[in-house]
């Protein structure tokens, strides 16, 4: 073995560019290890045997690779650690912002401050996109807003970290508030929508609560922007440990398109604006927008079956399943669903016996919520508030939803032991897909399930995608605006020539 070289020299021997030089490492053509310093070091044999042997060949058909430096994610067998914390472990624990804040410094005395929007900006965002028609989905809903709200920022070509990162904060916060607000139809009397404005914990870290509105914490505000009026507020804090394992995923397709646009000097909203289109792509976030459908056609478990087969005969794929990466199985996956079905797993102990009094049909059954009876008259504050008896054992789990006048707010069937049907459907699901041996579930499934569960509207996923990412997308950007890679890639010419 030779002298181990660095990567200037190596590509100076090889006479070709360090992207190349990384490529063939990605290929297996050239090993490296980590010198003393942390960069990069090669087998000075080994780079002049390949020297003498020529330029490895493109072998037709086969994946085109590109390999650049970077020291925001790593990926690992069946998961993704952001600066060398496991997203996974970071997700149980961190709000969407703490995330944001470690994957743009590495500091972990940094400060996890809250994310707001400039108000004129975001009202002129929320005017763009509300002459949108209305079947627009809200990926494509983003893309506006972010046009809009670059439009209406200054500042927005300062490139320095800390400008960056004033920047991601605003316009993370900008994309969600700009939204439309969900329809609902308002409580007679109160003016509220029915589950709107519940707390789901007090702003920790560990349940990423916070109160509504402009200052609660990123990932509720999301909520309360896609979820159905009638969700169950549990599955907001499964929203968030989402947002934070999506946040980032290493050179996935979009993050290749963003770190392009930031090394030729675009601005943060440019960045994101190239992985917004990026983002659409069926075979990236668009995956889980292709799992809502299927869990949408499924209506029973018994449809599983034909519903994926009708797919394969027509040339489809199956959306959830496989993953370029991770051959062995997506970890992700696996620790988002175990998330969804501790948050709406039924609970054993709560028992609701038949009864004609509408406040305990209320909470099996959500269709009975629409109470006009005078028992629920006259009742304020949570449901479960001041009652006693068979009554209050019928209500259990973070009931936040108010009663009020004629009319009580809905409360999830699942709470009290009915599962959702959604939940049978996927199993049912993943039970066929085992008989089919098709490839392991991906996080694009379980993030499809999550928003099916919550009754949002159509390609939601897709938005929880796009924001969460957003903040990786700008920690690639700042590591091109401080070392700009050449980006300008070569094609391998086929045509005809003249």
């Amino acid at each position: 073995m030779g002298r181990w070289i660095g990567a200037d020299e190596a590509s100076r021997r090889l006479g070709v560019k360090p992207a190349t030089l990384y490529a063939y490492v990605s290929r297996g053509v050239l090993a490296r290890r980590k010198g003393d310093d942390g960069r990069s070091v090669f087998d000075s044999e080994e780079i002049e045997r390949l020297a003498l042997r020529g330029r490895p060949r493109h072998r037709p058909g086969a994946a085109s690779e590109l390999v650049i430096e970077s020291a925001v994610t790593l990926l690992g067998p069946d998961r993704a650690y952001y600066r060398g914390r496991d997203a996974i472990d970071l997700a149980a624990t961190a709000t969407f912002e703490a995330a944001a804040t470690w994957l743009w410094t590495g500091d972990p005395a940094a400060g996890a401050a809250g994310l707001g929007a400039e108000p004129v900006a975001v009202a002129a965002a929320r005017a763009a996109q509300d002459r949108l028609p209305p079947g627009v989905l809200p990926l494509e809903r983003l893309q506006v807003i972010t046009t809009t709200l670059a439009a209406a920022d200054p500042v927005r070509l300062t490139l320095d970290p800390e400008a960056v990162i004033r920047t991601g904060r605003s316009l993370i916060a900008g994309l969600i508030d700009a939204l439309p607000n969900p329809s609902a139809v308002a409580v007679p009397g109160t003016g509220a929508v029915p589950g709107a404005g519940s707390a789901v914990g007090t702003g920790s870290a560990a349940d990423g609560g916070g109160a509504a509105g402009g200052g609660g914490a990123i990932a509720w505000r999301l909520w309360e922007k896609l979820a159905a009026p009638d969700a169950d507020p549990a599955l907001a804090d499964v929203l968030r440990f989402a947002m934070v394992l999506l946040a980032d995923h290493e050179l996935a397709a979009s993050t290749l398109a963003a770190r392009v646009a930031a090394s030729v000097r675009a601005d943060p909203y440019a960045v994101v604006a190239a992985g917004l289109g990026v983002t659409s792509g069926a075979l990236h976030g668009g995956a889980s927008l292709g799992v809502e459908a299927m869990l949408a056609e499924a209506t029973d478990p018994s449809l599983a079956g034909a519903v994926m087969g009708q797919r394969l005969r027509r040339g489809e794929r199956i959306p959830g399943f496989g993953h370029a990466v991770y051959k062995s199985g997506d970890a992700r996956a696996t620790a988002l669903l175990d998330r969804i079905r501790a948050a709406t797993r039924p609970d054993p102990s709560a028992s609701a016996p038949p009864s004609a009094d509408p406040v305990v049909a209320a909470a099996i059954d959500p269709v009975a919520a629409a109470v006009t009876s005078p028992v629920a008259s006259g009742i304020t504050g949570p449901v479960a508030s001041g009652i006693t008896g068979p009554v209050a054992s019928g209500i259990t789990g973070p009931v936040t939803s108010v009663v009020t006048g004629t009319v009580a707010a809905p409360v999830r069937a699942g709470r009290v032991g009915v599962p959702h049907p959604a939940l049978a459907v996927a199993d049912a699901i993943l039970a066929e897909a085992g008989r089919r041996h098709l490839p392991h579930v991906n996080v694009d499934f379980a993030l499809g399930l999550l928003t099916t569960l919550a009754g949002m509207p159509r390609g939601a996923g897709e938005a929880i995608f796009a924001v969460a990412r957003t903040a990786g997308w700008l920690a690639h950007a700042m590591e091109e605006y401080a070392h700009p890679t050449r980006l300008r890639l070569r094609a391998s010419y086929t045509g005809p020539l003249a």
